[in-house]
């Protein structure tokens, strides 16, 4: 017999492989079933104290088989406004990826299967919608959850598309409504948009940017105009403002470029080897900003309280750093570990998820000789174009002082990069690879002049003209401010 709304069973959870995001009426048991999941996902070796930098499950990945402690279940969501190239971009990663040795889900877009049963919004009443929302939102963590578990179970590296996600219902709706929802259902955007998935790939309509290209006639549930898409399109993407891994795949180039894009952006958050079989384009910028403008100047933000330790090393070309990233006292967990010059590339980055358990024990191998980051970061999305801006906090060096640097990524040049970057910061100049601007350096506790830590770079412009310096232990150049 269906369910109904009511009778939703309260173990309907927001499993993201690691924490639920929905309490259960046995919360002793749902708590002994996520800590064995967990102990499954991240071991960390309690007969030993563990070597520096160690985690078992961050080794590069192979093809076929791999074990347990290898294994890697990647989750992604693709979203984006009408005739963005959802479908074909799912057909595509499916494809590149199996080639791989690895396993994977296509997790059907729940919307479509509801409003291909006879549903139309214009002949709901205000209520009815409201509630139709909630359950498709319920029912699409139900489904998720189906495929989430698949993943967890397989003996291969498992990658899971979602074909939209929880967040993309809040596009839909009113801010007053979504936040009545997401109160009375307990739910918090930590959970929902930052633990549940690994990345998240906006692939913008063509209704904005290749509007020649743009067509209703292939999708049996499409009827928006070009305007209604480009709408539809900001609001999906800013209802993902905030992931830690949100990636706007944009119509800059053609089709078949947007699409080997989209790939190579998955491929780089993996730390997989793809040498030249997709062209690397989008790279990440970083630039020194004067003074922060007021909060109205602001398109709409998120805003995050961000601490980073740097943890002992395995050697002097590795780095591992741990980022704990949250909102209201609720927080997401990351192990980042660096390998350079692996398999001819110029850098390895391979990033964990990780449960609050398993960052308290990493904590442990903190580097003394680094200060703990602190940051609050305001993520926010303007021409299409995503920006993390790090506003440094104290405690920490005093070189970290009113410091504010801008980040994004983007495989635009020029003029046209110019035109896309936000107007109302005072941009002092960019310092992309510049080695005074490294998180790695900036944590420093001893003098620069003196330290053997010191990591310096030739990727910044400016320093491709100057005599070389003296040589110095290696660490990888500039890292991602996760």
């Amino acid at each position: 017999m269906a369910t109904t709304a009511n009778q939703l069973p309260p173990a309907v959870t927001l499993l993201n492989g690691q924490q639920s995001m929905m309490a259960t009426s046995n919360g002793q048991e749902q708590q002994q079933q996520q800590e064995k999941e967990q102990e499954q996902q991240v071991v960390i070796s309690k007969s030993t104290s563990p070597k520096p930098g160690a985690m078992p499950s961050l080794k590069l990945i192979k093809m076929g088989s791999v074990s347990q402690k290898e294994k890697r279940v990647y989750k992604i969501v693709l979203t984006g406004g009408p005739c963005g190239g959802k479908t074909t971009g799912q057909s595509r990663l499916c494809t590149f990826f199996e080639n791989l040795g690895w396993k994977v889900f296509r997790v059907p877009e729940t919307a479509t299967v509801l409003l291909s049963g006879g549903v139309k919004f214009s002949d709901l009443t205000e209520k009815e919608a409201y509630k139709f929302q909630e359950n498709l939102i319920r029912t699409m963590v139900q489904i998720e959850n189906t495929y989430f578990e698949l993943g967890n179970s397989s003996t291969r590296n498992c990658l899971i598309i979602c074909d939209r996600g929880v967040m993309d219902a809040s596009a839909y709706i009113s801010k007053d409504k979504w936040e009545k929802m997401m109160a009375g259902n307990k739910w918090n955007p930590v959970e929902m948009r930052d633990n549940r998935y690994n990345q998240i790939l906006h692939l913008v309509s063509a209704a904005n940017g290749a509007e020649d290209f743009y067509s209703t006639e292939d999708h049996a549930c499409r009827s928006e105009g070009v305007d209604l898409a480009r709408e539809l399109d900001y609001k999906s993407a800013a209802a993902w403002v905030g992931h830690p891994y949100f990636d706007v795949i944009d119509n800059s180039t053609n089709f078949e470029a947007k699409m080997n894009r989209m790939i190579e952006s998955v491929c780089q958050k993996l730390g997989i080897d793809i040498g030249d079989r997709l062209q690397a384009t989008s790279r990440k910028l970083k630039y020194l900003v004067a003074a922060l403008p007021a909060d109205s100047e602001f398109p709409p933000f998120q805003d995050f309280e961000v601490v980073h330790h740097y943890l002992q090393s395995a050697g002097p070309k590795v780095q591992a750093r741990l980022r704990k990233r949250g909102q209201k006292n609720h927080w997401s967990y990351i192990h980042t570990q660096r390998r350079p010059n692996v398999h001819g590339q110029t850098r390895i980055e391979v990033k964990t998820q990780l449960t609050h358990r398993d960052y308290m024990n990493l904590l442990a191998q903190r580097d003394d000789a680094h200060f703990t980051i602190y940051k609050k970061r305001r993520c926010f999305l303007i021409n299409n174009q995503y920006f993390q801006l790090d506003i440094y906090k104290e405690p920490g060096h005093p070189r970290c002082k009113g410091l504010v640097l801008l980040e994004t990524y983007s495989s635009l040049t020029g003029d046209a990069l110019k035109n896309c970057m936000p107007k109302f910061l005072n941009i002092v100049k960019e310092v992309t690879g510049d080695p005074d601007y490294s998180m790695f350096n900036l944590s420093l506790k001893e003098d620069w002049s003196i330290s053997k830590k010191f990591c310096r770079t030739a990727t910044h412009g400016k320093q491709d003209q100057q005599p070389p310096l003296p040589p110095k232990q290696y660490h990888p150049y500039d890292e991602n401010s996760d």
